[in-house]
């Protein structure tokens, strides 16, 4: 996958999350509105991007929503990329195993001292994997109506568009960092102390 100037994160040293951090995942959409604030733990990061746990019976909100996780899950946030992905347990009630946003705007906000915001525009198309029905994409028809509503510009549809085409390919072809190596993230997350 290629990376543009426009989907790195930003790395302000004093607002990278640090181990044990309180991270605070806010989404929106492209048109400003709230969508999921999803909290959780940062971990450490490798070449890939940083890592977060998502532990069970964390609550979880949008407009509209409001939920208790039901399995615990990790987050990469990529330093190159237009997406995040979350990878699930084998507990999770619905058999997802990966859950992948394509989005727009990554962004760090240090708002106390161990407690971090990360920001990211939600852009629909979803590159998503269960144990019943395998890989494909989602949401191609949020993306087709908000491409007319949100007034998506043509060439963001299509950078969207490539970069799902390129995560489904490197799923599917479980290249890293698909390749399994959020198990030892589940493992760290599960066995490190909360900060």
């Amino acid at each position: 996958m290629t990376a543009t100037k426009e989907s790195v994160v930003l790395r302000r040293e004093s607002e990278d999350p640090r181990p044990g951090d309180l991270v605070v995942a806010r989404n929106r959409k492209y048109d400003g509105t709230a969508h999921w604030v999803v909290p959780g733990r940062y971990l450490g990061n490798d070449e890939f991007g940083h890592w977060i746990f998502q532990g069970t019976n964390e609550f979880i909100s949008r407009p509209g929503a409001a939920l208790y996780t039901e399995s615990d899950a990790v987050l990469l946030i990529p330093f190159t990329g237009d997406w995040v992905a979350t990878f699930y347990d084998e507990s999770h009630p619905g058999g997802v195993e990966l859950y992948i946003d394509l989005a727009l705007d990554l962004q760090w906000r240090r708002i106390r001292p161990n407690v971090v915001e990360f920001h990211m525009i939600d852009m629909d198309l979803d590159v998503v994997r269960t144990a019943s029905r395998g890989l494909y994409v989602d949401d191609e028809d949020e993306f087709a109506q908000h491409r007319v509503e949100l007034s998506y510009p043509d060439e963001l549809c299509t950078r969207m568009e490539s970069a799902c085409a390129d995560l489904v390919a490197e799923v599917g072809a479980a290249n890293a960092p698909f390749d399994g190596r959020d198990a030892a993230w589940f493992t760290l997350g599960r066995t490190s102390p909360s900060a």
